[in-house]
């Protein structure tokens, strides 16, 4: 029997081989042109490690130099012994340019634009070569604007792996891209190329209590999630919620009830932020976990919304000292308002890409008196990376980036009062807008990947409180970034970074120096 298997590189390119009855993964790999590592292919040397996120194979025969047996149980594997036994999904410990691979372009038609409110369209795509296109649930593609020269947009698949027609949902914001196209201009029959499919947000073997968390748009992923379920049979129950903004914001709950009767032990609620809404939850998505959502951490969480909502969560579930068995989260990467510091709904504004990364089960808990010690080299390395990001990037940014630029920088702004926080929590997630913006012009998906590593963002959320000092300089700091890109200054833009690294690890020192509880 032939399966087909999920390659997942590190740069979130994902590549799908069929491998064929008694062959191996790795050498259905080589016939598809895709060079995972691989050396001995004798289950020898270990280079061709892999890790095997859902499926069941055959492990083959190796030393035990190759793979442990205690690697073996936690799901380590060799691609150049094993052989499938269902579909698999792999993570392949390289990126996709060293596989000599990439991900597929195609085209697709427009085939039907739908309002399903004032701020939320959804339109799907279809394409000839449907067979040819593989995703996993919760998987998004890169969308090229039509008429914008090449510019692309991120979306997760609204709809699952096994549909025809592919579905997507889109916020509209105003002077966004894709949105004035899609509210202006598309009409059904447009030609629309995306590339993909990418990320390692998607749904694995459910073994467990799922809890499904949504905010805003994110919701797209998860509906592909929940599609995939309706065709699985699982004992485990699976519960959603669903946060937006205002009552307006709601959509697609007649799809959501259609589920209820589709999926055995699927349940949702939904969550509206606006204290004026008619809804009976309102608040924050964290408001309303019930103790059997979490099932004393015996729980897998996929969570999809912007990065408020994401360290919302993890800020809650730390303090209620409680490790979920996995947290997949995928981040928009948005610029924010400062009001949606905890985000129990708070929306994405259009954005070039999606941050996506698959947090281990036991989440980070960084100790104040750890923190001086690591926070320091944390950004130093954030500095080497903006240093290194400024000579790719000056004199090329497009005058709409630079006004985005100096957007991000003055919303960062907007959460200080000169030496004092408005809101430590909105600065700290304006502030990784800004610093991350340059990383997400230049194209370079392993600088970006390097950069989403770093952990400048949750030690800040951790130490960070209102009450603290900050270094006035820091908002001074962003504007002389932005004005020397206007002027096209590098000696400006280096001098300027540097400055501001010192004046970010002063604001730091002080923080873990006199910790506030």
């Amino acid at each position: 029997m032939t399966y087909q298997v999920a390659l997942a590189f590190e740069d979130g390119i994902t590549r799908f081989i069929k491998v064929g009855p008694r062959e191996t993964v790795a050498d259905a790999s080589y016939k598809a042109r895709i060079n995972i590592p691989l050396d001995c292919r004798d289950g020898a040397c270990g280079t061709c490690k892999a890790f095997c996120e859902s499926g069941k194979f055959d492990g083959g025969d190796y030393i035990e130099e190759a793979l442990t047996d205690d690697e073996a149980e936690k799901g380590f594997c060799l691609p150049c012994q094993m052989v499938p036994e269902s579909d698999l999904v792999l993570q392949i410990p390289t990126t996709s340019d060293v596989a000599k691979t990439t991900a597929t372009t195609y085209s697709s038609t427009l085939t039907e634009i739908r309002r399903l409110s004032e701020t939320t369209y959804a339109f799907n795509l279809e394409i000839e070569n449907r067979d040819e296109l593989s995703f996993l649930p919760g998987q998004y593609v890169n969308i090229e604007v039509p008429g914008s020269n090449g510019q692309t947009r991120s979306y997760s698949f609204s709809s699952g792996p096994d549909i025809s027609t592919l579905s997507f949902l889109i916020r509209i914001t105003d002077g966004g891209r894709m949105s004035t196209y899609m509210r202006d201009v598309a009409a059904v029959g447009d030609t629309i190329n995306f590339t993909g499919p990418m990320g390692s947000f998607f749904l694995r073997d459910p073994k467990r209590t799922s809890l499904l968390l949504a905010g805003g748009t994110g919701l797209a992923p998860l509906l592909a999630i929940l599609e995939k379920l309706s065709g699985m049979e699982t004992p485990h129950p699976t519960h959603l919620i669903y946060g937006v903004n205002t009552d307006t914001d709601l959509v697609e709950l007649d799809v959501l009830e259609n589920y209820k009767s589709r999926i055995t032990g699927f349940t949702f609620d939904t969550v509206v932020g606006d204290p004026n809404s008619a809804a009976e939850k309102k608040g924050y998505v964290t408001n309303h976990f019930e103790p059997h959502h979490l099932a004393e951490g015996d729980v897998d969480i996929y969570l999809c919304g912007p990065p408020p909502m994401v360290e919302g969560v993890r800020r809650h579930l730390e303090a209620e000292g409680l490790k979920p068995q996995n947290f997949y989260f995928e981040k928009f990467a948005l610029a924010v308002t400062p009001a949606a510091t905890d985000a129990p709904a708070a929306e994405a504004a259009e954005a070039p890409a999606a941050v996506t990364e698959a947090a281990p089960a036991s989440l980070p808990a960084y100790e104040i008196g750890e923190e001086h010690a690591s926070f320091e080299a944390q950004f130093d390395a954030r500095m080497a990376l903006e240093l290194a990001i400024v000579e790719l990037t000056m004199g090329k940014l497009t005058p709409e980036q630079l006004v985005e630029f100096k957007v991000l920088a003055e919303l960062a702004g907007k959460t200080l009062d000169g030496e004092k926080f408005v809101s430590s929590e909105a600065f700290t997630v304006t502030n990784e807008a800004f610093h991350q913006f340059l990383f997400k012009c230049v194209g370079n998906e392993h600088l970006l990947q390097a950069y989403n590593r770093l952990e400048v963002p949750a030690i800040m959320a951790k130490v960070l409180r209102r009450e603290h000092w900050i270094d006035g300089a820091v908002d001074a700091d962003h504007l002389a970034i932005v004005s020397a890109f206007e002027n096209q200054d590098l000696a400006e833009a280096r001098k300027a970074i540097i400055s501001h690294n010192e004046h970010a690890k002063a604001t730091m020192a002080a923080a873990t120096k006199n910790p506030i509880a």
